[in-house]
């Protein structure tokens, strides 16, 4: 998902992550109520639907983000872009490995 694209349907997000209103808007500081309205169709600030993509989609642990991080990634980019690359493709391989052995370990259960 791009970066600040259309999140046309946060409900269908919800229930597919099995959560309620209130657990899921919680979690990136928004209402219930806020957040019944923008499952009814309101439209979603800029700011919200990229909360929302990171939380619930990209699976971001707010607390755990720090600026110095992301500082530390612009800094590899910009000096050591083939490391930031052997980097980047070793964790991808290793959430894909990740991601394989967990839906293997669901289909054997």
């Amino acid at each position: 998902m791009k970066l600040f694209e259309k999140i046309t349907n946060p409900r269908e997000i919800r229930r597919k992550l099995g959560l309620n209103q209130q657990e899921f808007w919680s979690r990136i500081g928004v209402t219930q109520s806020g957040g019944s309205r923008y499952e009814s169709g309101r439209n979603m600030p800029k700011p919200v639907r990229e909360l929302l993509r990171l939380v619930h989609v990209e699976q971001v642990d707010l607390a755990r983000v720090r600026r110095e991080d992301f500082e530390i990634v612009e800094y590899l980019k910009e000096t050591h872009p083939d490391l930031y690359k052997s980097l980047r493709k070793a964790v991808r391989a290793k959430l894909d490995a990740t991601e394989g052995s967990s839906s293997s370990e669901s289909v054997a259960s």
